[in-house]
C-alpha cells in the first residue's frame, strides 16, 4: 500500500516535531521545511533527522513562506496528500516589534500556500494553525467557533488574516482547506520566550541555586492550556474529517500565569509567599533559617502592549465530531516540563 505523503511547513518548531514524530508512527512519508539559516535549528527532531538517507521517511527542504517560488516548487516535487501550515512568528509580544514581518510570515505565508495548491490543482487537504489569540478582547465565554475574532495584536490580526484566507479558498475554490483555532499548548519543547517555558526553566534553576530572580509581566493573566502532543493529534484529525471545517482544540480549563507558577513550585517543592498587587506583586522564598528573599517580580518590559486577559475554549464541537479530547493534564504536562529541564541542568 502506498504511504501517505504530509508536507509540514514549520517542522522545526514545537508542533511540527511532535506532528512528525506522530505522522511517522501513522506511517506517513513526511517532508519538513525548514528556513535557512547560519545555525543548526533541528535540535527538535534529532531522534528522526540525524542521519537522513534515503530509506528514510523523514526528509526536509529548505523554503521560505515570504518566498512563493520556492513553496510552488517543493509543492510541486512532493505533491503531498496534506500539507500542514504550522509555520508562524509565533511569539505575540515580538509582533509589536516586528509587525511587517509577523504579517507576511503569518498572513500571507498562509496566502501563497493556498496560491500554490490552486495553481497547481492539487487535491491535497490543507491545515492552517490558528490561535486563541484571535478571540483578543473576548466577546463571549468560553469561545468556539461561532465567537466573533477582536484580535488585539499584530500575531492575531495576522491570524485573523490566514484564517479567513483558508475560507476564502475553500468556499472560492473548493479546496480541503480546514483551521484550527487552538489554545495554549506547551510541552517541553516550547521555545525558552515563551512564558510557561521561561516560568518552569528559571525555578528549576532557582532551586538548583543556578539562577537568583525570575522575572514575569501579567501574572493575572488566564489562559487554557493543553499539551503539544495531544494538539498535533487533533491537526491529524481535522484533516481526516469528511468535509473541510474549523475546529477549537482547547481543554475548557482555564489557569492564571500566578496558578501556572504555584503548581510549578509545588511540584518542586518550592515555599513562596506572595505580597503585592499589580506590577509590584513579589514572591519571597523562605530559607531554612527564615529568611526571606525575591525570587519572582513583575517587570514592565514583559508586559504587552495591549494583553488579552482571559481565554477558555469550548471544543465540543471537535469532541463530537473528531472524536478528540486531551488527554494529558496541566500538571502532567508541567511534571515533564520540569523532568526535562532538570535532565538538561543535570548535563552541565
Amino acid at each position: 500500500m502506498k504511504k501517505k505523503v504530509a508536507l509540514i511547513f514549520g517542522v522545526t518548531g514545537q508542533d511540527g516535531s511532535y506532528l512528525s514524530k506522530f505522522l511517522l508512527k501513522k506511517n506517513y512519508l513526511v517532508f519538513g521545511v525548514k528556513r535557512r539559516n547560519s545555525s543548526v535549528v533541528t535540535s527538535r527532531l534529532d531522534e528522526i533527522y540525524l542521519e537522513p538517507h534515503e530509506a528514510s521517511n523523514f526528509k526536509m527542504y529548505y523554503g521560505d513562506l515570504s518566498d512563493y517560488s520556492s513553496i510552488y516548487e517543493i509543492i510541486k516535487k512532493i505533491n503531498p496528500h496534506e500539507i500542514y501550515n504550522l509555520a508562524a512568528q509565533s511569539h505575540v509580544a515580538i509582533s509589536f516589534q516586528i509587525p511587517n514581518y509577523t504579517m507576511d510570515i503569518n498572513a500571507l505565508g498562509a496566502t501563497r500556500i493556498l496560491e500554490a495548491i490552486k495553481n497547481l490543482k492539487l487535491k491535497c487537504k490543507f491545515y492552517q494553525a490558528g490561535s486563541s489569540e484571535m478571540f483578543g478582547d473576548v466577546l463571549e465565554v468560553p469561545q468556539n467557533e461561532k465567537t466573533p475574532f477582536n484580535p488585539v495584536s499584530p500575531y492575531a490580526v495576522s491570524k485573523v488574516s490566514a484564517h479567513w484566507t483558508t475560507i476564502c479558498y475553500r468556499e472560492a475554490y473548493k479546496i480541503f482547506a480546514s483551521n484550527g483555532i487552538l489554545f495554549n499548548h506547551e510541552s517541553p519543547l516550547r521555545g525558552e520566550n515563551f512564558v510557561t517555558r521561561k516560568i518552569v526553566r528559571a525555578l528549576v534553576r532557582i532551586k538548583r541555586n543556578k539562577q537568583k530572580k525570575l522575572y514575569l509581566g501579567n501574572l493575572y493573566a488566564k489562559r487554557d492550556w493543553g499539551h503539544a502532543q495531544d494538539y498535533v493529534e487533533a491537526q491529524w484529525l481535522i484533516l481526516q474529517a469528511k468535509k473541510p471545517g474549523d475546529y477549537v482544540i482547547s481543554t475548557g480549563k482555564q489557569y492564571s500565569i500566578k496558578q501556572f507558577v504555584n503548581i510549578v513550585c509545588k511540584q518542586l517543592k518550592i515555599n513562596i509567599t506572595w505580597k503585592g498587587k499589580g506590577i509590584k506583586t513579589v514572591a519571597y522564598l523562605k530559607n531554612n533559617n527564615g529568611k526571606k528573599r525575591i525570587i519572582i517580580s513583575c517587570d514592565k518590559r514583559y508586559f504587552r502592549p495591549h494583553d488579552v486577559n482571559s481565554l477558555i475554549g469550548d471544543c465540543n464541537k471537535a469532541r463530537k465530531e473528531l472524536k478528540w479530547k486531551p488527554k494529558i493534564s496541566l500538571n502532567m504536562m508541567i511534571k515533564e516540563m520540569i523532568d526535562f529541564e532538570i535532565k538538561n541542568l543535570n548535563k552541565i
